[in-house]
């Protein structure tokens, strides 16, 4: 999920940053490009398109666990020296020596010499003396060290006092759950493959994996039992360790993809309100939806608003298509009868280079327009270039009713990814979190009015932060008198039930990352 959070943007792009040098040193300049505004996703592939194959491994590993542990490591350094340390590149080149010293067991002199070496080659040779002083002291006793680094938090102030008033209950916990590093899970393409047999392909690869299910269901109204379960099972495997994408079986085929496992619950959950929706459409005897804004044809029109990368987006496509789920043939009554007979999904992002990257997954899985064409899927795929807090999806029609389902991955300040992101610490402000939340208040004031009488807008973050997620569910529900917030059921296995909506926390190593989800249903126009 993106994140629109403001950034500082001081440094040159990454492309043009100079990569030479020692290890150390490369990984010193990648943590000063990162402090000065940079993004780790934008400076780490030069970090390690610059290296030899041997020495990639240990610069990420050191440039992950410095970033992870960063404000621990500063409490540290400070508590170390005898006056303030005001120089960035010396403070840095401090932290990357301890992290070596504390959590990557380098032996003592190489951590040691090669940091002091470090600093030379940056042109700081006359703080030398004070490097090679607080790294000697902190070799002596690395337990001692090591356990004052790990005793409390390792995010900035603002950052964890927020944190304690939203989960206070759990904030031990988190605290030491965001400073590991998170798991890696996969979606399985059950259009090319099921679960079960990926899972055993992976064996072959000498990949270990176990099988995860994640629970979910809705206190819906009106729904049909044939046409909608009333639990909703999300499988995904978790691999035992990280593994290149290029080591996984057909993975290049779109046999799989890399999608962390809360995540995985968004296009189940929306594409389950869809269901639930289009079959209370077909048993409007009842009369207990109001269906004319429907289209006669019988066509449905659903929207992935903040779209890119697209994970979420392939993960609906593959459920429209699929034979279990398909929105075109549903089992009722021992026969299968059709819900619509198109489907039109749009897809909008506001950057040109993420729609780029929306396409190209698209691909891989085999789910772009032209093969969704060839294998005679009636899905018409449309992904626009646009600002979701002002586009109108109707275009110049006189209704503006437009949509069935809207999935809206909403931008955050992406706190619940930290694990997988540990620049986003650092490069977060108290700031940004206000001008966030109102950034994702006038996106939903734009699409709310867009979706059709009886549809669904399932809100997720990847945030931990409550204004961000229940509040602002909370807020938003003061402006507008016809919606209604969905329960989730008490059979859920996953997340912290909420006011409105569940919040998954990242609180072990074996879970997901920080998601919230919360369903919402308009009741009248």
């Amino acid at each position: 999920m993106r994140s629109t959070a403001p950034r500082n943007n001081k440094l040159k792009p990454s492309s043009n940053l100079i990569m030479n040098g020692s290890v150390r040193v490369r990984v010193i300049r990648t943590l000063m490009a990162i402090q000065n505004g940079q993004s780790l996703a934008s400076v780490l592939d030069p970090l390690l398109n610059s290296l030899h194959d041997g020495d990639k491994g240990f610069a990420h590993a050191l440039l992950l666990t410095t970033l992870r542990q960063w404000y621990a490591l500063e409490r540290l350094l400070d508590s170390l020296a005898d006056n303030p340390i005001d120089e960035k590149e010396v403070r840095t080149t401090i932290q990357v020596g301890l992290t070596q010293l504390l959590y990557l067991q380098v032996a003592d002199h190489a951590a040691i010499h090669e940091t002091v070496e470090a600093a030379k080659e940056i042109e700081f040779a006359h703080s030398t003396g004070l490097i090679n002083a607080i790294l000697r002291k902190v070799a002596k006793n690395p337990s001692k060290f090591r356990k004052k680094c790990d005793k409390k938090h390792s995010l900035p102030n603002w950052l964890a006092y927020q944190l304690k008033q939203d989960w206070s209950e759990q904030y031990d916990d988190l605290m030491q759950g965001l400073r590991q590093p998170a798991p890696m899970f996969l979606r399985v393409n059950t259009a090319v493959t099921s679960i079960e047999d990926y899972q055993q392909a992976l064996v072959e690869f000498e990949v270990e994996a176990d099988l995860v299910e994640l629970v979910s269901g809705f206190n819906l109204s009106n729904s049909l039992d044939t046409a909608t379960s009333n639990s909703i099972l999300t499988k995904g495997l978790r691999l035992h360790q990280s593994t290149a994408v290029n080591a996984l079986p057909q993975f290049a085929e779109g046999a799989a993809s890399v999608q962390d496992m809360h995540a995985q619950l968004a296009a189940p959950l929306i594409h389950n309100a869809l269901l639930n929706k289009l079959s209370v459409k077909n048993d409007d005897a009842d009369g207990n939806v109001d269906t004319s804004n429907n289209n006669d044809n019988n066509e449905v029109r659903i929207l992935d608003a903040c779209a890119a990368p697209g994970g979420k987006l392939a993960h609906w496509l593959e459920l429209i298509s699929s034979n279990e789920y398909s929105l075109f043939h549903v089992k009722q009554d021992d026969e299968s009868i059709p819900l619509v007979s198109k489907v039109k999904l749009t897809a909008i992002d506001n950057e040109a280079p993420r729609i780029e990257r929306i396409h190209t997954n698209l691909q891989r899985l085999n789910l772009s327009q032209h093969d969704l064409q060839q294998a005679e899927k009636n899905i018409e795929l449309n992904i626009v270039c646009a600002d979701a807090t002002t586009w109108q999806g109707a275009g110049k029609k006189k209704s503006k009713l437009v949509f069935d389902a809207i999935l809206l991955d909403s931008p955050c300040t992406a706190t619940g990814v930290i694990r997988r992101h540990p620049d986003i610490s650092i490069l977060r402000t108290e700031e940004d979190v206000e001008q966030t939340a109102l950034l994702q208040a006038d996106i939903l004031h734009n699409l709310w009015p867009q979706l059709k009488v009886g549809g669904y807008l399932l809100y997720v973050t990847c945030s931990i932060l409550k204004q961000e997620n229940v509040e602002q569910m909370q807020e938003f529900m003061t402006h507008y008198n016809n919606v209604t917030a969905v329960e989730f059921s008490d059979d859920c296995n996953w997340g912290i039930e909420q006011a409105i909506g569940r919040q998954c926390l990242p609180i072990d190593s074996e879970s997901g990352d920080g998601f919230y989800y919360a369903l919402l249903q308009k009741t009248a126009e």
